[in-house]
């Protein structure tokens, strides 16, 4: 039986030496193909303008451009750690011409109604304290035709794939993150459920053994 959600962090990852083993964490999922770069093009996220909402690191968006022509990232985080490190990141792929980085927080972008072509987001929906709310501003924020992808990770995983994430997190100082946001991550059923009181009701929901995603395009 799946354990009761349990409400992590709304205000992002932060301090310095939490970020850098973040950053750590990430490039080895990086490193290993582990990050969604392949879900993300096969939702249909190939071209445009898009915006990256808890960006993080941003080894997300910064790998969709190198395999994207003719593209441009905004990323959204709330952390003004993860600002600066993704906007060096961003400067090590030689991308800052493409790139554009912000403080900010899901639920009241400040952005314009229909600027984006596409928006996305990995690994930061457990976080948000007002999930519906952010869906709607997605909504907001895509132009007519565009396309989002929402991932994270499932609270209803297989135990033994819970313990295997846990023992494969590099560096072990970042397992304690994982822990949690797997507790306080959504289900395939609570994920539709939310969804459905939302914008975003032109929706697929895909599951993998370990996360779930929720895609579509705006259409108007």
């Amino acid at each position: 039986m799946t354990k009761p959600r349990i409400p992590e962090t709304d205000h992002g990852i932060q301090g310095a030496v939490t970020v850098a083993n973040y950053d750590q964490m990430q490039r080895h999922l990086r490193d290993r193909g582990w990050i969604e770069t392949r879900a993300l093009l096969e939702s249909g996220i190939t071209q445009g303008s898009a915006l990256e909402i808890g960006h993080g690191p941003g080894y997300l968006g910064l790998e969709w451009l190198k395999l994207t022509q003719a593209t441009r990232l905004t990323g959204l985080d709330i952390s003004p750690d993860m600002q600066v490190l993704a906007r060096r990141n961003a400067q090590s792929y030689g991308l800052t011409t493409r790139t554009e980085y912000h403080l900010g927080n899901c639920e009241h972008l400040p952005f314009a109604d229909n600027l984006f072509d596409a928006v996305f987001t990995s690994g930061s929906l457990h976080e948000w304290a007002n999930p519906t709310g952010a869906f709607d501003e997605i909504w907001r924020v895509l132009r007519p035709g565009g396309r989002y992808f929402i991932s994270d990770l499932r609270r209803d995983m297989n135990p033994a794939l819970r313990i295997f994430l846990w023992l494969g997190t590099q560096p072990t100082a970042i397992r304690p993150w994982l822990n949690s946001s797997i507790n306080a991550a959504y289900t395939p059923q609570e994920l539709g459920k939310l969804a459905a009181g939302t914008c975003l009701k032109n929706n697929t929901i895909s599951t993998r053994a370990v996360d779930i995603s929720l895609a579509g395009m705006k259409c108007e």
